[in-house]
């Protein structure tokens, strides 16, 4: 099933390595690139699998980007 949590988590922890350090992937953003694949899911479910793989928000990403 291509829906299932560990694949979704999979999916987002993929997508935050790849992403732009400058320009962190927003829970938005990520869910609009899962719905480009076919996969339909809640931005709040997004924020709770990317919580749940303990990865900061955007905001946080960013700052963190910025500081080193």
């Amino acid at each position: 099933m291509l829906s299932s949590a560990p694949f979704l988590q999979t999916f987002i922890r993929q997508m935050v390595a790849e992403e732009n350090r400058a320009k962190p992937l927003s829970d938005s953003q990520i869910m609009q690139k899962l719905a480009d694949q076919g996969i339909v899911i809640a931005r709040r479910t997004v924020a709770k699998y990317r919580e749940a793989l303990r990865i900061a928000p955007a905001t946080l990403r960013k700052a963190q980007a910025s500081a080193r």
